[in-house]
Parts: structure tokens; C-alpha cells; sequence
């Protein structure tokens, strides 16, 4: 293996994980922005009022996303194994 498929290897690796992360950290900042907007109107300066909503609504994404989630790793794994049966 050449250090340019190495380095393809890393650049695809990197990308699976920003596409698999997108949805729930999409969905956290903006359940962050509406309630640090929800908190700034009504002036209720409560830290734990942020991480409930923001755990549910991941978790709920999460569970949306996941079969996107699994197929991206799977496609990506079967990448990484027709890499190594090339190779070896």
C-alpha cells in the first residue's frame, strides 16, 4: 500500500465519520439555539435546562438516522476490505 492510498484511506475515514456525526450534531445546535433563545427571552438562567432536551432529541435522532448510519459504515467497511484483498 502506497502512502497515497493511505492517505485516501484516512480522507475517506474522515468523511464517514462527518457524514455519520452530521444529523446529531445538526439537530444538537439547534435544539442548543432554541433554548439559549428560549432562555434569553424569558431570562431563566437554568444550566440544566439544556442538557435534557439536547440528550432526547440526539437520542431520537439517532435512532431516525441509524440504518443511514450503519449503511455509510457498512459501504465504508466494504471499501476498507476490497482494499486489503487488492492489496494482499
Amino acid at each position: 500500500m502506497t502512502g497515497a492510498e493511505v492517505l485516501d484511506v484516512a480522507r475517506q475515514g474522515i468523511w464517514v465519520l462527518i457524514i455519520v456525526s452530521a444529523p446529531m450534531m445538526i439537530v444538537g445546535l439547534a435544539v442548543g439555539i432554541v433554548i439559549a433563545l428560549f432562555q434569553a427571552l424569558t431570562q431563566i438562567q437554568e444550566q440544566t435546562l439544556v442538557f435534557v432536551p439536547k440528550i432526547l432529541a440526539i437520542f431520537v435522532t439517532m435512532l431516525i438516522a441509524l440504518p443511514f448510519m450503519g449503511a455509510t459504515m457498512a459501504n465504508f467497511m466494504t471499501y476498507i476490505a476490497d482494499m486489503i484483498v487488492v492489496g494482499g
